[in-house]
């Protein structure tokens, strides 16, 4: 989630999303999937709109084919549910994107056969990407969302849906661990209380031992203003996004559970423009680091851990 809800009115929009082509006279027209998501999960909707809309700049910075042809085969009021997307934007959005694909890249160079869990993946196409041919893919959602994902984007032997909140311990049972697991949490933690989100940080460190874990979240500012009703630049309300995180924090997540060696940034990737340019540096800069989305990396102490008070399994 990027964190920008004001605007002056004067920025351009993005180039606009391809639909598809008419089809021969006689032919009936392809019938778009409608898409009914609302509250948190409809943010889904707004990050494709705009990883779309990116990638279908000749300069993009994120080439993305898969996201701009589910667009073209949505039906959704996006301009008027989420408002028109902006240039700057987009690119922040497909930069966010970009950051997360180059740990999935890292983690599947080093675990070839290894599992990718994407938690709250929503319509993300990351896994068409990144995809070295051996990697097995999880995605685990709330079910109307994945019923949406299902229907819209084709799914193959590796890749595997799995209907259940997050917080739900129980979806951990379903993920085969033995090739190495790395768990993905974009735009994910941000609506979760406080305590909600470390509880799944913690149970991530204790499931898979020797693993990893990167997510996002937003400052603890920007999650104020969501809570006291801010507006997004096309108008549109805004979730509550609940937890926030300021980069001085970000050292208290080793408290999350005994198992958490490592805890690092990532910076977003360079793209272009004035913007682009300053992306990898964002939260080095004095007025800004208190206002940025951070990226964040965990890494899991390969020796089995448990969260306190939790008995141990039997052997």
């Amino acid at each position: 989630m990027i964190e920008a809800v004001h605007t002056t009115g004067h920025e351009p929009s993005s180039p606009s999303i391809p639909r598809p082509t008419p089809p021969p006279d006689g032919d009936a027209a392809p019938r778009r999937v409608q898409a009914d998501l609302t509250g948190v999960p409809e943010t889904a909707l707004w990050t494709l709109q705009h990883r779309a809309a990116e990638a279908a700049r000749p300069d993009t910075v994120l080439p993305d084919p898969r996201a701009v042809q589910l667009m073209a085969e949505l039906e959704f009021p996006f301009l008027e549910r989420l408002g028109a997307t902006r240039p700057w934007l987009a690119q922040a959005i497909a930069l966010r994107a970009l950051a997360f694909d180059g740990v999935v890249r890292e983690f599947l160079a080093a675990h070839p056969d290894g599992t990718v869990v994407a938690l709250g993946e929503g319509l993300e196409t990351q896994f068409w990407r990144v995809d070295n041919g051996r990697a097995r893919w999880v995605t685990v959602d709330l079910p109307d969302p994945l019923a949406l994902r299902r229907r819209v984007l084709p799914h193959g032997s590796r890749q595997h849906l799995v209907a259940c909140d997050a917080r739900e311990r129980r979806w951990t049972a379903q993920i085969d661990a033995a090739r190495g697991v790395l768990v993905t949490a974009q735009g994910l933690l941000m609506y979760l209380q406080p305590a909600q989100a470390t509880r799944l940080i913690g149970v991530c460190a204790e499931a898979f031992p020797g693993g990893t874990m990167v997510f996002d979240t937003v400052s603890r500012r920007f999650s104020a203003r969501t809570r006291s009703g801010t507006r997004g630049l096309g108008g549109h309300r805004l979730p509550p996004m609940p937890w926030g995180m300021d980069a001085a924090e970000r050292p208290q997540l080793r408290t999350a559970h005994p198992a958490i060696v490592e805890v690092c940034g990532i910076p977003l990737p360079a793209g272009r423009g004035l913007l682009g340019r300053l992306a990898p540096r964002l939260t080095a800069l004095p007025l800004l680091r208190n206002d940025c989305p951070l990226l964040t990396r965990l890494r899991f102490d390969p020796a089995p851990a448990l969260l306190p008070g939790r008995p141990r399994r039997p052997s």
